[in-house]
C-alpha cells in the first residue's frame, strides 16, 4: 500500500494500492481518478510499501515513514455528524 501524509504532523490522509501511480508536483498530487489540490511535493510525502493499520481512515493516524500512531482526539466524522444532528433535534424539542 501507499499513503500520503502531510509533512507537518505526518497525518495520513489517503491510501492507495501499490500499483496506483501517484505524481507529486509543486502544485498538487495527481492520481488516476482525481487531483489532490491541497497536497503537493512541498507539503506532503508519498510513502510506498506500507502496511496500513486496521481501521484506517483519513486523518485518524499519523505515519512518520516507519511507525503508525493514532491521532489524539480524533473523532469519527460520522459520529460527529450524528451528534450534531441529535443536538439540532434536541433544540427543536424533539
Amino acid at each position: 500500500m501507499q499513503t500520503i501524509t502531510f509533512n507537518t504532523g505526518n497525518v495520513s490522509t489517503y491510501t492507495f494500492a501499490d500499483d496506483v501511480t501517484l505524481t507529486a508536483s509543486a502544485d498538487n498530487i495527481t492520481t488516476p481518478d482525481f487531483i489532490i489540490g491541497d497536497m503537493n511535493s512541498g507539503n506532503a510525502t508519498i510513502h510506498t510499501g506500507v502496511t496500513v493499520p486496521d481501521g484506517w481512515q483519513g486523518g485518524k493516524h499519523t505515519f512518520d515513514g516507519t511507525s503508525w500512531a493514532a491521532v489524539s482526539g480524533w473523532v469519527d466524522p460520522v459520529t460527529a455528524q450524528i451528534a450534531e444532528l441529535q443536538a439540532q433535534i434536541d433544540s427543536l424539542g424533539g
